[in-house]
């Protein structure tokens, strides 16, 4: 089979996040291969360094060829659907101050995230999709973020020639071309759009769960397993949100019989 672009031309390295904020540590040299199934193991060049058109270029992105970037969030979770994103940036379309601010998710303040999100809406092709709690406890939390990144795809209504996906596996059933990047939410603007687009969609659901379910502050830590939200397991008992496959939930409903 063909080599894959970006596996060809990418260089061959994994990236850590630092603690503080937006700062990213220096490479270190690989202690494996790319991951099967032309998934590129890439990160970050230098401190500070933010996502761009690298990876879009390398497949065409700028001579017409439609690349999307695919993301999720909320997968680690207690509670709440797992919810996914796709992006196709149109070179002519994306702002300069789009391409200049956007960033991983989880790197971007809540405020700026909101910024980028409507611009995102507004300058780019875009749409979402969403596991709900009883897909993920089915299938489980891997197989429910493909099944969420499927049907953001789908929703999308058009044919990409390429797909970029951010981790280190990729959906079964996707119809065009795609590769899994290690760290992509950090590398790709199309990959850091999406995420931006799945993590402002997944955090005002859980608001919303948060006024049906109140007592668990989903509102402010969004279904993750904090001391508050444990507190809260342990008082109030296991909703019809919660994620029965996870430990946690498992062990309250083990104290109820």
């Amino acid at each position: 089979s063909p080599a894959c672009p970006l596996t060809a031309t990418l260089p061959r390295w994994r990236g850590e996040e630092g603690g503080l904020r937006g700062r990213r540590r220096r490479l270190h040299p690989p202690s494996s291969q790319p991951a099967k199934g032309c998934a590129t193991r890439v990160a970050f060049a230098s401190l500070g360094a933010m996502p761009d058109f690298a990876a879009e270029r390398k497949l065409g992105h700028h001579q017409g060829r439609i690349v999307v970037g695919l993301d999720e969030a909320g997968r680690g979770p207690l509670a709440g659907p797992v919810v996914a994103a796709a992006v196709w940036l149109e070179p002519t379309r994306c702002s300069r101050w789009l391409r200049r601010t956007l960033d991983d998710s989880k790197l971007v303040a809540l405020e700026v995230r909101e910024q980028l999100y409507g611009a995102i809406v507004q300058e780019a092709g875009w749409a979402v999709g969403v596991a709900s709690v009883a897909e993920i406890d089915e299938i489980n939390i891997l197989w429910a973020s493909m099944l969420a990144m499927e049907r953001a795809y789908a929703g999308l209504g058009l044919v990409a020639d390429h797909a970029l996906i951010d981790g280190d596996r990729r959906p079964r059933n996707l119809p065009c071309d795609s590769t899994a990047v290690v760290g992509g939410d950090a590398l790709s603007l199309s990959i850091a759009a999406a995420s931006i687009v799945a993590k402002v969609t997944r955090d005002r659901l859980m608001d919303g769960l948060s006024e049906s379910h109140p007592g668990y502050g989903w509102e402010r830590n969004r279904g993750y397993g904090t001391a508050e939200h444990r507190a809260a397991l342990l008082h109030l008992g296991v909703t019809t949100e919660h994620r029965r496959s996870y430990a946690p939930v498992r062990a309250r409903l083990a104290l109820t019989g």
